[in-house]
């Protein structure tokens, strides 16, 4: 995607630069951007749990209600596990590091995700998609965050929903900042924490 991106940039004469937005390398500058990914991820991160926790929630309404619809004494578990969500946890177990060199492989994987998915649907998608909506911001913060929701298709439905919601905060974080450094910081960052995380909990036989 940041080749196809390179490319339409190249055939309009503008330097890849101009998609980063307006910052400066000065300390001040780079503490600024990393509070505001700080604070930006914690809020981010409680505004997806409440999103889960209400997708589980209503989830479960559902499967409720459709069990009540059975007849009684029927065969089988009173609650299936969720196929969908176990698929996606091994997905996302499958990308977790499992031992120090891939530790560091992943470190620098998610450095440069955090950098490179910022540009493709912050820096480039979202301008495209606000220039064909004609100017109307809103509506090209929706599309490109739904564009980013779907290209992590394999985390499922409803993975893709709360990314779909985490690309909204992303450009809504850009756009108050005026640059993608503080949502690469933040993108970056979370990303390691959540392999990390992964790793810990797999290595714990906790899942």
């Amino acid at each position: 995607m940041l080749a196809w991106v390179m490319v339409g940039l190249r055939l309009k004469r503008i330097p890849l630069c101009s998609l980063l937005g307006a910052f400066s390398f000065s300390i001040r500058s780079i503490a600024l951007d990393l509070c505001a990914a700080a604070v930006f991820w914690i809020g981010s991160l409680i505004a997806l749990s409440i999103l889960g926790l209400t997708w589980s929630g209503v989830e479960t309404a559902l499967a409720h209600r459709s069990l009540a619809t059975h007849v009684v004494g029927q065969a089988g578990p009173a609650h299936p596990p969720d196929q969908s969500q176990l698929q996606t946890l091994h997905a996302l177990m499958e990308l977790a590091p499992a031992n120090g060199r891939e530790i560091v492989v992943w470190t620098f994987l998610c450095v440069l995700v955090g950098f490179v998915e910022e540009i493709v649907f912050r820096g480039y998608f979202q301008r495209q998609f606000i220039g064909w909506a004609g100017g109307c911001v809103g509506v090209g913060v929706l599309i490109s965050a739904a564009v980013f929701g779907g290209a992590h298709a394999y985390q499922g439905v409803r993975g893709m929903a709360l990314l779909t919601a985490f690309g909204v905060l992303f450009s809504l974080l850009a756009l108050n900042r005026r640059s993608l450094r503080a949502g690469m910081f933040a993108h970056g960052w979370h990303d390691l924490i959540a392999g990390l995380a992964l790793a810990f909990l797999h290595s714990s036989h906790v899942i």
